[in-house]
């Protein structure tokens, strides 16, 4: 009898100590899980970062471009008294709003399938969702450039 007592206490150490690693892996396990999760922000913001350099670049260049393309005519009568002065300008691109809702619906949507469980829900929420604040960001910026 006091075997089968010795034999019952040494599984029951056993299998406490059995628990106690499986919770350290499982502890181990979500620390990972939770720094991928980080990083992926991170690679997200990273990407987002670099798309609005792009996009600051090319306007510089489209801005220079315009600069470039002014056309001065001078129309000198016979009399030579007056002259006259025409200067075309090149069509302004997308605005602010509209490029911060096709950006914010991009990033939102793979930011949402990286997230979430259900990737297609996911997708689709995180890109609603991005579209709304990067057209409330688009206006914001729209309304600055209109005052200066």
């Amino acid at each position: 009898m006091k075997g089968l007592y010795i034999l019952l206490a040494a599984i029951f150490f056993t299998s406490c100590q059995h628990q106690s690693k499986e919770d350290i892996n499982k502890a181990k396990q979500a620390s990972i899980d939770s720094m991928k999760v980080e990083i992926n922000k991170q690679r997200v913001i990273d990407s987002m970062k670099t798309e609005m350099a792009k996009i600051k670049e090319e306007q510089q260049v489209e801005s220079q471009k315009v600069e470039s393309q002014k056309v001065v005519v001078v129309h000198q009568p016979a009399n030579g008294n007056a002259t006259t002065t025409t200067t075309t300008t090149k069509k302004k691109g997308w605005s602010a709003t509209a490029k911060g809702a096709v950006i914010g619906a991009g990033v939102g949507a793979a930011t949402g399938a990286i997230v979430s469980k259900k990737k297609g829900e996911g997708a689709i929420i995180g890109g609603l969702a991005g579209a709304a604040l990067g057209t409330g960001t688009g206006a914001v910026i729209d309304s600055k450039n209109k005052k200066e």
